[in-house]
């Protein structure tokens, strides 16, 4: 499928690389390219090959939000719709079928930081800034920010940069959680790529159904939780790459995993 704001690449291993391109408006978030993020990840949930997806933006923004120029002038209802319209893409991320890397560029504010905590691994450029504005223009984030992010750093920090709307660099991300590694700006591809291409060589059912157990299993008590993880567990041993893994590591060889 063609896309406006969308570039797609097909790596190595049944590596994707989706790279948000509305470089001259630093990547912000407009109804369209909600949209065309919302089929992209819709799609990928059809195609098996797919291992893993790395979100990266064009330039030198990841994404600076969502755009205002849309917003300015929205009705309450429309402003509700585009909530609607963003959390629903973003939690077309968060429960896709595969892990999902963001490989956060340059900036991550508001709808730009909303996206990236909807990604399972967050990698940054040591120039990544990470922010939550939204109540200095008169609004709440709308993208999940309130719930994902304090899920996240945890209740305290999140209401500071929310209530504050103070910008934080990557170092300070990386100490506070909100970001797994931090790379210099050359080498953040090479490094994401490279945690997918990990990720992809493992059994891809397993690390499916440990994704959906994690990601189901914390929006629930943890006896629910518990029963989530053996379903997943026992669902492993109905598959060839459980009876693969475990021949290959009792004869001493390399799996090679099919995903099924």
């Amino acid at each position: 499928m063609e896309y406006k704001f969308l570039i797609v690449e097909e790596k190595e291993n049944g590596v994707i690389l989706l790279t948000l391109n509305r470089e001259k408006s630093l990547n912000a978030l407009n109804s369209e390219m909600l949209r065309e993020i919302n089929t992209f990840f819709a799609e990928m949930e059809k195609k098996e090959e797919v291992r893993c997806i790395i979100v990266t933006g064009a330039g030198k923004s990841f994404v600076a939000g969502a755009d205002i120029s849309e917003m300015a002038k929205f009705t309450a209802s429309e402003a509700y719709d585009f909530a609607k319209l963003g959390m629903d893409t973003f939690m077309e991320i968060e429960k896709c079928r595969v892990p999902v890397i963001a490989a956060v560029n340059g900036f991550a504010l508001g709808g730009g930081c909303e996206i990236s905590i909807a990604c399972d691994i967050r990698v940054a450029s040591s120039k990544a800034k990470f922010g939550q504005p939204e109540v200095g223009l008169g609004i709440t984030p709308g993208f999940g920010g309130t719930q994902r992010l304090s899920r996240l750093v945890g209740p305290g920090y999140a209401k500071e940069l929310i209530y504050t709307t103070r910008m934080i660099n990557a170092e300070e991300a990386l100490r506070i959680g909100l970001v797994n590694h931090v790379y210099e700006p050359e080498e953040l591809l090479d490094k994401a790529i490279e945690m997918a291409n990990s990720i992809a060589s493992h059994a891809p059912k397993a690390v499916e159904y440990s994704k959906q157990a994690i990601v189901n299993g914390s929006q629930t008590d943890i006896d629910t939780a518990m029963q989530i993880e053996k379903t997943h567990f026992g669902l492993c041993f109905a598959t060839n790459d459980q009876k693969e893994g475990m021949d290959a590591f009792l004869n001493k060889r390399k799996s090679e995993f099919e995903g099924k």
